[in-house]
């Protein structure tokens, strides 16, 4: 499994979109945390199934939930660039690189 690192940016956006969902509804943020973790999973087990983007970018899309992880495939790691409102400003992420 491969380690994945936050850009400050998208741990901010993760923990916001998980504390709107908590507040619409009483345990609703806690689905959209799981599903989070879990397609973090299985991005870390084989990063390169999914689809890229714009280079070097590629997505992970949720379901249940209008979301998607944006990630880049790192030397030693795996970078999360934003968990993205799939309808919110596309592409204002892409300004977000490296260490």
């Amino acid at each position: 499994m491969t380690a994945i690192l936050f850009d400050p940016d998208a741990r901010r956006e993760f923990l916001e979109a998980v504390r709107f969902y908590e507040d619409r509804r009483l345990g609703l943020g806690l689905n959209f945390r799981q599903l989070i973790e879990a397609g973090l999973q299985q991005i870390s087990e084989a990063p390169f199934r999914y689809r890229v983007i714009r280079a070097p970018f590629r997505r992970y899309v949720l379901l249940k939930f209008p979301y998607s992880i944006i990630y880049t495939i790192e030397p030693d790691h795996l970078r999360v660039i934003a968990v993205a409102h799939n309808k919110h400003k596309p592409g204002y992420w892409q300004s977000r690189t490296g260490d």
